[in-house]
């Protein structure tokens, strides 16, 4: 008796990404567990980022670029005084300032600046082209090449946490597509004068999904085929417009 092979999945999986987890690995393995080939994701997270990674099966792939141009929602934690040449806590300390005399005023004033439209260069240690060449692999190469700004959107943002003592602030980011946390921390770290970077970042919401809808990376580990699909947002729910 000839058997029936099962139907190829479609639809999109949210994964909650842990630190040191890459998008890759949450492709490769979906892409095991489901038994399908045709599994992408929608934009990539830094190595220490966690939160909201978009992975597209089937169907869900040809809508892979409206999602990725949706806006994104971060929580985030930047150090003032010490600049890395990653913009993040992953990368080398290349300079230490003083961040004595900065008002909790200079930094609201700071963060106001940079609000709205305007214009951000992408970081060397980025997935950007240059000449076909992603500049994370010239900067590994200690090679500094020019890139191309480019404009982004701060639709909102709001200040959790200043902590002048320990020269750390908490935020939360309502932004555009193509927009990096790590260059606005350390854009905002130059205007004031002291330099920064970021520690921590977090990705809660992109477009529609909110991070409560997502799977840890242990339960996804552990997930059987059935109990993925069951978790799969269909295709239809792609089609309708963001309340």
């Amino acid at each position: 008796m000839k058997t029936t092979p099962p139907e190829s999945p479609s639809g999109v999986l949210l994964v909650d990404k842990d630190p040191g987890f890459t998008s890759h690995s949450a492709v490769a393995l979906c892409r095991r567990i489901l038994g399908t080939r045709k599994v992408g994701h929608c934009g990539t997270l830094d190595p220490m980022a966690t939160g909201m990674l978009i992975i597209v099966i089937g169907r869900a792939t040809r809508f892979q670029d409206r999602l990725m141009s949706e806006d994104k929602v971060y929580t985030a934690t930047m150090q003032l005084g010490v600049e890395t040449n990653s913009q993040d806590a992953d990368g080398e300390v290349v300079a230490t300032h003083s961040t004595v005399g900065i008002t909790e005023d200079d930094i609201r004033r700071a963060f106001d600046h940079f609000h709205g439209e305007f214009d951000q260069t992408p970081p060397m240690f980025s997935a950007v082209k240059i000449n076909g060449v992603p500049c994370y692999k010239l900067a590994r190469r200690g090679e500094e090449v020019q890139r191309k700004a480019r404009r982004v959107r701060v639709l909102d943002v709001a200040l959790t946490r200043i902590d002048l003592s320990s020269a750390q602030i908490d935020f939360t980011v309502h932004c555009s597509k193509g927009f990096y946390v790590r260059t606005y921390a350390h854009d905002i770290g130059q205007f004031l004068g002291c330099g920064a970077h970021l520690t921590a970042l977090r990705r809660t919401k992109s477009g529609r999904f909110d991070i409560a809808q997502a799977i840890s990376v242990p339960d996804l580990k552990a997930a059987g085929r059935e109990q993925l699909l069951a978790r799969l947002i269909p295709v239809e729910q792609l089609l309708d417009p963001i309340s």
